[in-house]
């Protein structure tokens, strides 16, 4: 018996998709749940529709993310502490630092998006990576001056 899938089944497929299983699998365990459906021609149009949904969902985040990031890579994140000789910080500058800049500046960013190898121990200007989606990176400057 052909079905569709509405949600992933763990050794049967994932959802949308279009699967072979037997009559009593579908009728006792995958319909009372609601994990599938018959694969009817309607079935079939509108798990199509909900695809091209999807897809136009995920182009238009990630139109949003490449312009955020054009937005971020044209303003300097400026971050003002105490620094003693040989322009050495006293502490340093992390990504929650930089993430508490970019909430103010207007944009909400967790601190796990912000790509920072080690913490920034110095002046001067530095290139940060914030992850925006899963294939759009920014690159925001981020300027260490003296408080």
């Amino acid at each position: 018996m052909k079905v569709v899938l509405s949600k992933t089944v763990a050794g049967v497929g994932e959802a949308g998709a279009l699967v072979d299983v037997s009559p009593g699998y579908y009728r006792n365990y995958l319909a009372p749940r609601g994990l599938a459906v018959e694969a009817t021609d309607k079935n079939l149009q509108a798990v199509a529709q909900a695809k091209q949904q999807e897809a136009r969902a995920a182009a238009r985040e990630q139109r949003e993310a490449e312009q955020l990031a054009e937005q971020l890579a044209k303003t300097p994140i400026r971050v003002a502490l105490k620094a003693g000789e040989n322009d050495r910080l006293f502490g340093s500058v992390t990504a929650a630092d930089i993430a508490d800049r970019l909430r103010e500046a207007g944009h909400d960013f967790d601190k796990r998006k912000i790509i920072l190898d080690e913490p920034i121990k110095r002046l001067g200007m530095y290139t940060v990576h914030v992850r925006l989606h899963p294939k759009v990176e920014a690159k925001v400057k981020v300027l260490v001056e003296k408080a």
